[in-house]
């Protein structure tokens, strides 16, 4: 079975699927193999550059095209938020599967929207929620699975970055609420809200609190002309889980020092789970099973084939694995559910389970109250 691909968007996403795509033709000979036929984008010079970069047969700048192309099976978008619904709408009217960015859209009501033409539709649908599948993560679900920490007691993430702090950086369009839907709170913070839902069910309400540090910003480098920032710059939420656990979330891009610093902790009645991204490969595991005297987190390394999540598909055991895996162990499973017709998740109804959240905790931060998650 081959797969043709087209990807929508050709900066530091576009790189990491496009590498994805590579990487599963040369590492998992079982999935079908991928033809990358077409990237588009906006700038005709750039995505031209970017086809040849990355290895694209074509390059285009007419995205309602390529979505009707018989030569194209799937459909990449890899675009800022405010894209996301035209192309998610139009790829459904063309009857294309879909892979797309996260957070699904910029609003609860573009989400509900989406979720319900891609099912209406019947084509397959898959979020880009790429820490699912660090090797790590998958164990830890997979321990949890196993009922080896018992009942869940607490869930606390932090998603920490630093690349926003200089006033003098200029007017992106992840600070504006139009473009981006949200700031900190869906560009990192729905990945850990992710992995909650991932890990320990379904958030069932929050409190919250949220933050712009810096009001305005340069309209372009050096200059003097400021623009407003209309997202939040940092959130903190308490969290209530349906199965009776609670939890703490905090994502910011104001925590200096810190430049991808995506950690959870879980801790239940008979054991506890540690990780963070930046030491990825890395495990770290409490068992009330272990004796007294030798009881305490243990670190496992994640990469041993045969005993852990996609190992099996990479190098010798204790080679370590990168963040650029995520994508292409995220792409394999995509391609191997479309070849099979099984579940894959996280999809469009996760990503609007997810969407949920991020509009109680705006509601929550406003209202100073706890809100339910609907």
């Amino acid at each position: 079975m081959s797969v043709r691909v087209a990807l929508f968007g050709t900066k530091f996403m576009g790189k990491a699927h496009s590498q994805a795509y590579r990487s599963v033709n040369m590492f998992f000979p079982q999935a079908p193999r991928v033809e990358m036929k077409v990237i588009v984008g906006r700038d005709p010079k750039q995505t031209k550059e970017a086809a040849r970069l990355y290895r694209w047969e074509e390059a285009s700048t007419d995205w309602k095209a390529v979505m009707h192309r018989d030569d194209i099976d799937v459909v990449d978008i890899c675009t800022p938020g405010d894209w996301h619904k035209p192309m998610v709408l139009e790829a459904v009217k063309a009857k294309k599967h879909i892979v797309c960015e996260k957070p699904l859209g910029n609003t609860l009501a573009e989400a509900k929207r989406m979720t319900a033409a891609a099912a209406k539709a019947g084509v397959r649908h898959f979020l880009m929620h790429n820490y699912r599948r660090a090797p790590a993560v998958a164990l830890a679900k997979k321990i949890i699975d196993d009922g080896r920490i018992g009942r869940i007691f607490h869930f606390r993430a932090r998603y920490l970055q630093d690349w926003a702090m200089s006033p003098k950086l200029q007017m992106l369009w992840r600070f504006d609420k139009q473009r981006a839907g949200s700031g900190a709170l869906g560009d990192l913070g729905s990945h850990i809200i992710d992995l909650a839902h991932y890990l320990c069910g379904d958030i069932s309400s929050v409190s919250a609190a949220m933050e712009t540090y810096i009001k305005e910003r340069p309209t372009a480098p050096r200059s003097r002309k400021n623009e407003a920032v209309t997202v939040d710059d940092a959130v903190v939420v308490c969290t209530r889980f349906a199965n009776g656990a609670i939890g703490t979330l905090e994502a910011t891009r104001f925590a200096l020092g810190r430049k991808n610093h995506n950690a959870f902790e879980v801790n239940g009645s008979r054991g506890s789970l540690v990780f963070d991204l930046e030491n990825l490969n890395n495990l770290d595991f409490c068992s009330a099973d272990d004796k007294a005297d030798a009881q305490g987190f243990r670190r496992i390394i994640a990469c041993s084939k045969g005993n852990h999540p996609y190992a099996d598909h990479w190098w010798a055991d204790g080679h370590i694995l990168g963040y650029e895996h995520t994508f292409t162990h995220s792409v394999n499973d995509f391609l191997m559910a479309l070849e099979s017709g099984s579940e894959i998740h996280p999809d469009f109804d996760d990503g609007l389970r997810n969407q949920k959240v991020l509009h109680a905790v705006e509601k929550a931060a406003r209202s100073r109250r706890w809100e339910k998650v609907a």
